[in-house]
């Protein structure tokens, strides 16, 4: 209604008026009080998953790697042995080869090229040694994590037997650990998401492609990328766990290989810098220069990063391993150590050697390992350094996602009943669409604590249950 000069409706424009600053008054207050939750949640996982989880998983493998007489050194010629004749007749659907690359497909990720640029550039070169002590350490903790996952095999709604720390606890230490087998099938359900490896691919293809081709990055190119990858990942996971260790099988020995090629062109390119390099690593990892803070800090830094490379203590390997069809726990913890040895110890080495040849690590704007990486195989490749690393980067994002979605799946089938675990496949593939579009933050940060929560039951079940490995060990080496 329009009103006249002399009978404006003056409580109307009040009441409009304070209806307005209210609904600002709430944005801003909603907006403070997430960002603060944010804050509150990022500050909590960072120290989670800092020095407490460092000494549940170095402190716990360190104890086992001791327990068991060095296993992932002494053993290591058995455990190639063991891999040539990794077929059995045992309960469970893929071989034990299969269920090393599916493995290794987890694990070998972003963490792999971005984590060890990070290392680099917080610890200097001589984070990679302790990287290496830290692969070693691993090993032994997946010894027994693959041992004990054929050990105590449990089976599921349907009767199909089933892998797991969930198992382990339940068959392995009583029923009255169930609460906390159910604890990590939850936590695993948020941990297993894949939110940072969808992300940080889109993230990668758009700094490397897209932007430069004047392409702007928005929220709908990120919504399209992002069911690109879903569906992509969606044609191997709905297959189930015997689609994903046959395509893990075949991928996984490729693109480590195509890996180790492109990283030998660098070497060859480079052989005079090459003594220089490995020097350096030796001299950084033991150099006083910088006082005792200096020493403890690359050393945690290097075998902080090579543990959430690897995952061992997190409990997803012993998921994989649980599917074998081994019936023989100690030849499966055998092959479930090399497992480390070829991401922790080989790939990760692979990306450190043309970091270190590059010499071009410092970072003013903050941390960023991808870019530091991608910088680096450019100024050694110019001209398709970069595009040939993003290759890789491709297909070890994508084979992480693959694995990632059968750890779910065995969460789900815990907590639900296995006929209600296929829903989980669509969870997960509308959460790498969602991956794709939000900022990384908060949900990198939740996961990061899902996994350092994973790690509490893993580490309880395997030192609960060494010395039962150890006397089988000793009866199997006999």
């Amino acid at each position: 209604m329009i009103f006249p000069p002399n009978q404006i409706d003056y409580s109307n424009i009040i009441c409009n008026f304070a209806a307005s600053n209210f609904i600002v008054y709430v944005r801003e207050y909603m907006t403070t009080y997430f960002e603060k939750l944010s804050a509150g949640i990022t500050s909590f996982s960072d120290f989670i998953c800092g020095y407490p989880m460092f000494l549940l998983l170095i402190g716990g493998g360190l104890i086992l790697f001791c327990y068991s007489r060095a296993v992932s050194i002494r053993r290591i010629g058995h455990s190639i042995k063991a891999l040539a004749h990794s077929e059995s007749s045992g309960e469970g659907q893929i071989s034990s080869f299969q269920a090393l690359m599916s493995a290794i497909a987890s694990t070998v990720g972003m963490g792999n090229i971005a984590g060890v640029a990070i290392a680099i550039t917080v610890g200097g070169p001589g984070a990679i040694f302790w990287m290496w002590v830290s692969a070693i350490v691993g090993m032994s903790t997946k010894f027994f994590e693959g041992a004990l996952a054929i050990m105590y095999k449990g089976h599921d709604s349907a009767g199909q037997p089933q892998g797991g720390v969930m198992y382990i606890l339940e068959e392995g230490l009583g029923k009255r650990w169930r609460p906390l087998a159910i604890f990590f099938a939850i936590v695993g359900l948020i941990g297993t998401l894949c939110v940072m490896q969808a992300n940080q691919l889109v993230e990668s293809v758009t700094t490397v492609f897209t932007t430069p081709m004047g392409i702007e990055n928005t929220l709908g190119l990120r919504f399209i990328m992002g069911m690109i990858i879903a569906v992509i990942v969606g044609c191997v996971v709905i297959g189930g766990i015997k689609r994903i260790s046959v395509i893990s099988s075949k991928i996984v020995p490729v693109m480590v290989g195509c890996y180790m090629l492109l990283v030998l062109a660098i070497i060859l390119l480079n052989l005079d810098k090459i003594p220089g390099v490995i020097a350096s690593i030796f001299h950084s990892a033991f150099s006083f220069e910088a006082g005792l803070g200096g020493f403890i800090g690359t050393a945690l830094t290097g075998a902080r990063r090579a543990a959430y490379v690897n995952e061992a203590g997190v409990g997803t390997a012993s998921m994989m391993h649980g599917a074998s069809r081994n019936d023989n726990p100690i030849r499966e913890g055998l092959i479930a150590m090399i497992g480390p040895a070829i991401d922790s110890g080989l790939v990760c080495t692979l990306t450190a050697l043309p970091i270190l040849i590059a010499d071009d690590y410092a970072s003013s704007e903050g941390v960023k390992g991808l870019y530091i990486a991608l910088r680096s195989f450019e100024h050694l490749l110019p001209g398709y350094g970069q595009y040939l690393l993003m290759a890789m980067v491709f297909f070890f994002a994508f084979s992480t996602m693959f694995s990632y979605s059968y750890y779910g799946l065995k969460c789900t089938g815990y907590l639900f009943g296995a006929h209600r675990a296929k829903y989980y496949n669509y969870f997960y593939l509308v959460m790498i669409v969602v991956a794709a579009m939000v900022p990384l933050g908060v949900a990198v940060a939740v996961m990061d604590l899902a996994f350092a929560f994973m790690a509490v039951p893993t580490m309880i079940a395997l030192l609960s249950l060494a010395p039962r490995v150890k006397k089988l060990m000793k009866e199997y080496f006999k």
